[in-house]
């Protein structure tokens, strides 16, 4: 959702202007038929999609392979009455598919339209290609911002008993038979969602908890909806009290429903003694700030303490790692030397995630101090009309993210990219931008630079460096190779 007020509603007062063709994408994707495509660098596209909507959603990176499913909006009853495209990102040379890790995006059009590139994140994509899983960022085609069962509203989708949860399973056995990974169809699931995402991820753990790895529900949960009274509250399994998760909300959501559903979700589940933790963030409202620095190593922690050599087989939690804390504190200890009541207390999985809770609940960021990997595969295209053209690869800091690049000609800098700053700042400036809704602004950003005021006669030295979302950069890259 956007932005969530007490009694339900929304406003995107404080959201970045859309052009046009962005909101007509919602409209013009509602009524598409299911088909795949196979993406390349710029060859995404949505069938039948006005063109203008896509013409700009070429990937930042040529690595990796991007599938897409659409499906419209059904009539039928019990079936889901909104459209929605589901975008999976596959790292390359993967062999086996240990997860999919989902990037939910929120209630209202906004939301929706924002959600479409999550797949194309890198940051979130390293996460992926690091644990061998895949990375799947579903756009559901409201045609409003309500947050109700209003007609094209997004309460159909964000309850996945109304027909999202049977399309997304769906959509997962059409990717596994695609893509030739069949255990797609089986893999278990780490649940990112933001507001309206994280009551789908909520529910969807209540209704699949032998699926779920790990969940972070971002200003969104179940209990959100309770005062709700066409949300009926789901039944609450024992296996979903062995999950890892994480609630995570902004401090400026006091007295809404997120804030609510947020604590009384930690509350109930913790009190049965779940493995949840607790994490508000003090610089923001309901939009997602930096809360990705938690997201990524809590999920990284859980992947590595429950994916097993076995397929669709999940390790339990190891309890003798995990740290605790006071909710609304920032401090944590190994739970061995908590002295309060530990089915109260902020459930952390380890010492290195606890670390970065500790910072993150403090300054609502954490710091990036290590250098990200340098640029690699640099090379030169010369034309003696328009210029020199660097174009390049990178891999990305989990920790710290991408920030954007320096480019260097004969060992000066000639250009920062981005070369302007974002209108509007939700977090650490990252190189594909930072939506409220924690996804790349559109269109994408390439890794490439048009040198056009080299000094004419002989040839020239090209070199880039990459920084993190902090401003830490890398050693610079070999020289490139002209073509």
């Amino acid at each position: 959702m956007n932005k969530m007020t007490g009694n339900g509603t929304e406003s995107s007062q404080t959201l970045p202007t859309m052009p046009p063709s962005r909101r007509q994408f919602v409209q013009g994707a509602s009524g598409l038929g299911a088909v795949l495509a196979s993406s390349s660098l710029s060859t995404m596209a949505f069938a039948q999609a006005p063109a203008a909507s896509w013409d700009s959603f070429a990937p930042s990176s040529n690595r990796g392979q991007y599938l897409q499913l659409a499906y419209p909006p059904s009539t039928k009853a019990g079936e889901l009455k909104i459209g929605v495209t589901h975008t999976l990102w596959i790292p390359d040379g993967i062999k086996t598919v240990r997860a999919v890790i989902v990037h939910q995006h929120g209630a209202g059009i906004p939301a929706a339209q924002s959600g479409a590139t999550a797949a194309y994140d890198l940051h979130w994509q390293a996460l992926a290609k690091k644990w061998d899983c895949v990375l799947l960022g579903p756009s559901y085609h409201v045609l409003n911002d309500a947050t109700d069962l209003t007609v094209g509203g997004s309460e159909h989708w964000f309850d996945p008993r109304l027909g999202s949860d049977r399309v997304f399973l769906q959509a997962l056995d059409e990717f596994a038979a695609k893509s030739g990974h069949k255990e797609i169809a089986t893999a278990p699931w780490c649940l990112w969602g933001h507001s309206g995402g994280g009551i789908w991820s909520n529910v969807m753990s209540t209704l699949h908890p032998e699926r779920v790895l790990a969940a972070f529900l971002r200003s969104g949960s179940a209990a959100t909806f309770r005062p709700k009274p066409e949300f009926p509250q789901p039944k609450i399994p024992p296996a979903i009290y062995e999950i890892p998760t994480m609630v995570n909300f902004g401090m400026g959501e006091k007295g809404r429903l997120p804030w609510d559903g947020s604590i009384a979700t930690f509350q109930e589940y913790r009190a049965q003694g779940a493995p949840i933790g607790f994490a508000p963030d003090p610089r923001t409202g309901h939009w997602c700030g930096d809360s990705r620095y938690l997201a990524i190593p809590f999920f990284e922690a859980c992947l590595e303490m429950r994916l097993t050599d076995w397929p669709n087989v999940l390790k339990p939690i190891d309890m003798s790692s995990a740290w605790l804390a006071i909710p609304f504190g920032d401090s944590a200890v190994p739970a061995a030397d908590f002295k309060g009541d530990p089915n109260k207390a902020a459930w952390l999985p380890n010492a290195a995630v606890a670390k970065i809770w500790m910072e993150y609940v403090r300054m609502g960021t954490v710091s990036g101090t290590g250098a990200p990997p340098a640029p690699v595969n640099v090379r030169v295209k010369a034309d003696a009309a328009s210029g020199n053209e660097i174009i390049w690869d990178a891999e990305v800091d989990i920790a710290s993210g991408l920030g954007g690049f320096i480019v260097l000609r004969d060992g000066r800098g000639i250009a920062r990219l981005p070369a302007q700053p974002p209108e509007q700042v939700y977090g650490r400036p990252l190189f594909q931008g930072l939506s409220y809704h924690d996804t790349p602004f559109a269109p994408l950003p390439q890794m490439r630079h048009l040198d056009n005021s080299a000094p004419a006669g002989g040839k020239h030295m090209y070199t880039v460096i990459a920084l993190n979302s902090a401003g830490v950069p890398s050693v610079a890259s070999l020289p490139a190779a002209f073509e």
